[in-house]
C-alpha cells in the first residue's frame, strides 16, 4: 500500500517558519461565567462537550459551571443572542455525569452518591423556552458498587443507563435500563459477560435507534470485539439473537508480544461501528502500529484495513516533521475519529505527556492524521506539528484538538502560538487527497499567561463557516468571553 507524505504539507504547516494567512472574517462576543472544574480525573473528563449545535442549525445550548453548587443551561441564537438560561443546582456529593440534547430537550445527568447508595438522575430542560421537567432516576446502585454510567444516543433520543455487577473487583456484567426521548422505559437487559476470562473492558455505544453496542477489549487486551443487541425487549422464553464480530490485533509477531495501548469505538454517520487500534510491544512500551476496522452486521463481516507500522521509514517521517529524532514512538493516544461524506475516513491521534509529576505543565505536540477511503484502504498520512504547553491545574483543557467535517473537507482547531501570536487556528484537511492548509489565524488574540485564556470543551461548528468557542483576550483585566467567528 503507498502511503504520501507532503513536504508541502510540513511548509504549510510551520517548519519552515512561514507568515500564517488571516482570511475574512466576522467575531462577535459577550461575556461567559464559567467556574473551572476539577474533577478527579483531569484526563478523562466525563463531559467533554459542553456547547452543542441544534439539529435545525437556529443556535446551540451550552453547559457552563457557575460556581460551586450549580450548573446553568443556556441556548443562544445562531447571531449570539441568548434566549433563556436555567440554573441548575447541585447539591454536595452530586456530580455532573453527561450532558446532551435531543430535537426538543438537553438532557444534564447528575451523580449522586452518599452512604446510602448512588444514583444516575436527568433533569431535562426544554429547548423551547428554558423550563425544568420532572427530574427522573435512571439507575441506582449500592454505595459499594462502581459509578453507574449513562450512555446518550447521538441525536439525544435514546438514553441508556448501567450499573456493573463485579466478582473478586472483576466486571461480570452490566444491568441497564434504555429509555425514549420522552424518558419513558424502552427495556431492561443485563450484558453478561462470564465467558470473557479475567482480564477485559467493556464500553457501550447506543445507536439513535437503540440498538446497543458493547464493545470489548479482550483476550489480554489482544482483541476487539463488538456484540450488537436489538432496541427490542427480550421475549419470555424466547432466545434474543446477539450478533457478535470480534477480531485479533495483538499477539506474537516475530517473537514480540503485541498488545492494544489504546483503542476507540465509534458510531459514525453511515450508522456502522468503527474501531481504531494503537499496538504496542508489550515488553517495551514501544508503539508499533495502528489498526482500523468497520464492523459491518449487515453483512456480518469485519474490515480490516491494511496495518500501517511505525516501523524505520514512518519514524523517519516524524523526525523530519518535527525537527527532533524519533527513534521510537510514545505518548500517542487516539484523539477522534471522523468520516466524511464521501465515506472517507480521517483518524486523529497526538502525543501528549506531562513533565514528570502532578504539578508540572502539561504539553501536546504533533498531530498524527490517517486518511482511508470508503473501504477502509490506507491512502494517506501526515504529521502535523505543533508545541503546546498548559499549567497542571488546566490540564488538557485548552491544549490539543478540536476536529469537524464538512463535505469532504475536516477541520482541525488548536490553541497555539505561532509567529509570537497565541490564538486560535484553524486548518483545512481535504481528505480525499490528505492536503492541508496552512494554519489560518482566528485574531481572538486568546492570552498566553499560563492563567485560563481557553477551554476547548465548549467549541463547536454551527455549520463550516461558524465557529462557537470560549476565550479570554490578552487585553489587561478581561475576562473569559463567548464568541462566535463567521468565516467568509
Amino acid at each position: 500500500m503507498h502511503f504520501r507524505f507532503s513536504l508541502a504539507t510540513l511548509i504549510l504547516s510551520g517548519v519552515l517558519g512561514v507568515a500564517y494567512p488571516t482570511k475574512a472574517q466576522k467575531i462577535k462576543s459577550v461575556p461567559f461565567s464559567y467556574l473551572p472544574e476539577q474533577g478527579e480525573d483531569r484526563y478523562n473528563q466525563r463531559v467533554p462537550q459542553k456547547t452543542l449545535a441544534l439539529a435545525d442549525g437556529s443556535g446551540f445550548v451550552i453547559l457552563a459551571h457557575q460556581s460551586g453548587s450549580a450548573y446553568a443551561v443556556e441556548r443562544y441564537d445562531a447571531n449570539l443572542k441568548k434566549q433563556w438560561s436555567t440554573t441548575l443546582p447541585v447539591a454536595p456529593g452530586e456530580t455532573v455525569e453527561a450532558f446532551g440534547r435531543s430535537a426538543e430537550q438537553a438532557w444534564v445527568v447528575l451523580h449522586h452518591a452518599d452512604e446510602s447508595g448512588q444514583n444516575l438522575t436527568v433533569q431535562p430542560v426544554a429547548l423551547a423556552g428554558g423550563q425544568k421537567g420532572a427530574p427522573v432516576v435512571l439507575v441506582t446502585a449500592a454505595a459499594s458498587e462502581r459509578r453507574p454510567s449513562v450512555r446518550l444516543s447521538p441525536d439525544g433520543s435514546r438514553l441508556l443507563a448501567f450499573r456493573y455487577a463485579t466478582r473478586d473487583e472483576q466486571v461480570r456484567s452490566l444491568v441497564g435500563t434504555l429509555y425514549d426521548q420522552k424518558l419513558t422505559k424502552v427495556l431492561d437487559r443485563t450484558y453478561d459477560f462470564r465467558d470473557q476470562g479475567d482480564f477485559f473492558s467493556p464500553n457501550i455505544l447506543l445507536a439513535n435507534d437503540g440498538t446497543q453496542y458493547v464493545t470489548l477489549l479482550g483476550d489480554g487486551m489482544k482483541k476487539l470485539t463488538v456484540r450488537r443487541y436489538p432496541p427490542s425487549a427480550d421475549r419470555v422464553g424466547v432466545a434474543t439473537p446477539i450478533p457478535v464480530l470480534g477480531v485479533p490485533v495483538g499477539g506474537v509477531f516475530g517473537g514480540q508480544p503485541i498488545t492494544i495501548r489504546d483503542a476507540k469505538f465509534s458510531l459514525l454517520p453511515d450508522g456502522q461501528l468503527y474501531a481504531a487500534a494503537l499496538c504496542a510491544n508489550y515488553g517495551t512500551g514501544e508503539l508499533t502500529s495502528l489498526k482500523v476496522m468497520r464492523f459491518d452486521f449487515e453483512t456480518n463481516r469485519i474490515k480490516l484495513g491494511d496495518e500501517l507500522p511505525f516501523a524505520a521509514p514512518f519514524l523517519a517521517e516524524v523526525t523530519k516533521a518535527t525537527g527532533t529524532e524519533v527513534k521510537r514512538l510514545a505518548d500517542v493516544y487516539l484523539a477522534d475519529m471522523l468520516l466524511t461524506e464521501s465515506k472517507n475516513l480521517v483518524v486523529v491521534a497526538e502525543r501528549h505527556f506531562e513533565e514528570g509529576g502532578p504539578e508540572l505543565p502539561v504539553h501536546a505536540r504533533e498531530l498524527y492524521l490517517f486518511g482511508y477511503n470508503a473501504f477502509v484502504a490506507p491512502s494517506w498520512h501526515l504529521v502535523v506539528p505543533k508545541d503546546q504547553v498548559a499549567p497542571a491545574i488546566d490540564s488538557y483543557t485548552g491544549i490539543g484538538v478540536r476536529a469537524a467535517a464538512f463535505g469532504d473537507e475536516v477541520q482541525l482547531l488548536t490553541l497555539e502560538t505561532l509567529n509570537g501570536k497565541s490564538d486560535l487556528y484553524l486548518r483545512h484537511l481535504q481528505t480525499p487527497t490528505g492536503v492541508l492548509g496552512a494554519p489560518q489565524r482566528l485574531k481572538l488574540n486568546v492570552a498566553n499567561d499560563q492563567q485560563l485564556a481557553y477551554v476547548k470543551d465548549f467549541t463547536t461548528w454551527l455549520g463550516p463557516k461558524t465557529i462557537i468557542g470560549i476565550s479570554r483576550p490578552t487585553k489587561k483585566s478581561a475576562a473569559l468571553q463567548l464568541n462566535e467567528v463567521k468565516l467568509k
